[in-house]
């Protein structure tokens, strides 16, 4: 599984006080020597163990929930490797991912490679076969991004083995208000954009509509100095802009600062050419109130007409929605 954690696996929740502990031992190979190699309880989110490649080998010994989901890779690895705590000895070979123990293990980690470029019918294909052991539980996120939550309660309604395990509930009340979050945001893309105005760092006002609708693609990037992946997510922007700016391409940055100070040395820091604007209302800023923003970095990919194309796009996905339309 790629290491970026989704919010939907943030929130999975610890087992109950008490629970069965037994010990979960994991040993690997890896070519990688001196590498830092780390074992997780994905449940509870605590780390069980470390250890440190040496002539091509580790081992993690520790102790954990009874079927905790856990996770084993490289700390600065790509990808970890899933497998439930079931008593039986994990075998990993960090060099391809793979992963020998118990056949239901074996069955999740053949899974979870198979899915590394997402697969529909594969996820589908987990839901139908596996109903009557835990390895849905892996997959509950990309089961809801495919084919939505009404599906999925109907896969619930069926009462699956998988249900009762514990982090299921609490993730399940998590996809539902993601996803009715994510529609309501959604019901933008296809529709004009709304205007609104808002102060420059000079604090002179401008509309959305100085900007917006003509004749140029725009990115409106709904940010802050004080957000993390904001900032992280920064440089992909810049470097969109960089490529494609000659083309027709333009950002508009609506900031959710509070701060003045803190907005404008970010911007200086993070080396934003484009247009900023904020009403320095934090949360209550007109842009969160007009565009349902509840989360950053979230931003709105409109055309030059003024229409609302698309909505949240980062990392690769910018990039590529902007190759799609400008070329190279």
């Amino acid at each position: 599984m790629k290491k970026i954690l989704t919010a939907a696996l943030l929130v999975l929740a610890a087992l109950p006080v008490g629970a069965q502990k037994i010990k979960c031992v994991v040993t690997g190979v890896s070519s990688e020597n001196g590498t830092k190699v780390m074992l997780a309880d994905r449940n509870s989110r605590a780390l069980i163990g470390t250890a440190v490649v040496t002539d091509g080998k580790f081992t993690i010994t520790g102790e954990a929930d009874k079927n905790a989901l856990m996770a084993v890779g490289g700390e600065k690895a790509a990808w970890l490797t899933l497998f439930f705590n079931d008593g039986t000895p994990v075998s990993v070979n960090l060099n391809d991912n793979t992963l020998k123990g118990s056949p239901v293990n074996e069955r999740l980690v053949k899974y979870d490679l198979a899915n590394a470029t997402p697969n529909p019918e594969l996820i589908a294909k987990i839901f139908k076969d596996e109903r009557n052991t835990l390895i849905p539980v892996a997959f509950l996120m990309e089961y809801a991004e495919h084919f939505g939550m009404e599906r999925l309660d109907s896969v619930v309604a069926t009462k699956p083995m998988w249900l009762s395990y514990p982090s299921v509930k609490p993730q399940l009340e998590y996809l539902a208000q993601e996803m009715a979050d994510r529609a309501k945001k959604n019901a933008f893309i296809g529709k004009q954009f709304t205007d609104l105005e808002e102060a420059d760092v000079d604090g002179n006002m401008h509309k959305l509509s100085e900007y917006v609708g003509k004749g140029r693609w725009v990115l409106v990037d709904f940010w802050a100095s004080w957000c993390g992946p904001c900032r992280m997510e920064m440089p992909n922007v810049v470097a969109a802009y960089d490529k494609y700016h000659t083309k027709g391409f333009d950002v508009v940055g609506l900031s959710f600062d509070s701060k003045k100070e803190a907005w404008v040395k970010a911007i200086e820091q993070l080396k934003m050419p484009w247009i900023h604007l904020s009403d320095l209302k934090y949360w209550r800023t007109v842009a969160a109130e007009v565009y349902g923003v509840n989360s950053i970095p979230d931003n709105l990919l409109i055309d030059p007409q003024g229409k609302i194309v698309a909505r949240g796009l980062r990392a690769e996905g910018l990039q590529a929605k902007l190759k799609e339309i400008f070329g190279e």
